[in-house]
């Protein structure tokens, strides 16, 4: 039989899988694997559910699963397969959001409960560490005293899992989940069964499976995949046209000391450029951009990521 090809990675096969209620033990079961909890989570509600139309009107964009379990916590599950500025931010932004809209007005903050933001990233976050799973959570320094019901923000890069397809069945359970969901698409639904025979990982063989199966899930998994691909390659294209104009007009400006800090700076700027003449808006002059801050430049070259994302649809 030939592999299934559906991959999980993809947003609509990603949200399909983990957004949908009747897949609740897959979701479940991933969050257990990274989370590591006292006491594991036995039930979630998702606060978004899958549904097909969202992927018809919806623009290039991470569409992420929210959801809560029985004790109160939020969670918001993402899957981002391109690496950009600010990424890290924008999660903490995006976790902070959540937990402030737990209250209405007047409300009692001892009703805030935990927030938890996850992404899965088929690409390195962290290239000086071969660390799977980082966990950030509001603590103090010097004792180590966390903050309990506050956010957390988590990371799983799922490359990094180390497991092949004959070690796999032996490792642990975040390996496990990593290796799947990165590479079910080169295997069948039988070999996926035999792989990984509990339960929880069966909503997402089976739900492979259908979309394989089912010509209108097939071919908007392919479109989706195909639109990814397109972004990355004009993002990719960005940045290589950034660095090289950045780094020229660092040098004919005069403010490169060294060639290190040349591309540093150069890089955002020409970036920042560069996406600016993609839209067709008045590029900013790298005078203007050396006044901002690195936050301001960061949050700027995010948004016109984001706008770029949108045209692609």
């Amino acid at each position: 039989m030939e592999p299934l090809g559906i991959k999980a990675f993809v947003d609509f096969a990603f949200k399909k899988i983990f957004g949908s209620p009747e897949n609740s033990a897959a979701l479940i079961g991933l969050l257990n694997a990274i989370l590591e909890l006292r006491h594991p989570i036995k039930d979630v509600t998702i606060l978004n559910p899958f549904s097909f139309q969202e992927f018809q009107t919806a623009k290039l964009v991470v569409l992420d699963v929210k959801a809560q379990d029985s004790v109160g916590r939020l969670f918001n599950v993402e899957m981002q397969i391109s690496i950009h500025p600010g990424m890290l931010s924008r999660m903490v932004f995006y976790a902070s959001e959540m937990y402030t809209d737990q209250l209405a007005s007047g409300d009692d903050y001892s009703k805030l409960n935990t927030t938890i933001s996850i992404c899965l990233l088929t690409g390195n976050l962290f290239q000086d560490s071969e660390q799977v799973h980082h966990r950030f959570q509001m603590m103090d320094e010097k004792s180590g005293r966390k903050l309990d019901r506050a956010i957390e923000v988590h990371t799983v890069e799922l490359s990094k899992s180390g497991c092949d397809r004959w070690s796999v069945s032996g490792a642990n359970r975040l390996a496990q989940w990593c290796w799947l969901i990165l590479n079910a698409h080169e295997c069948t639904a039988e070999e996926l069964r035999e792989l990984f025979p509990d339960l929880e990982f069966q909503p997402v063989i089976g739900c492979l499976e259908i979309i394989s199966f089912k010509t209108e899930d097939k071919a908007m998994h392919d479109q989706r995949e195909k639109a990814q691909r397109d972004y990355d390659w004009m993002l990719s294209t960005a940045r290589r046209q950034g660095l090289e104009e950045g780094i020229e007009r660092g040098i004919e400006q005069g403010i490169v000391q060294g060639i290190e800090q040349g591309r540093e700076e150069g890089t955002i700027f020409g970036a920042i450029q560069a996406l600016q003449q993609i839209l067709g808006d008045v590029v900013s002059s790298s005078h203007e951009l050396s006044s901002r801050s690195d936050v301001e430049l960061k949050t700027q070259l995010a948004e016109l990521q984001d706008r770029v994302r949108s045209r692609l649809n």
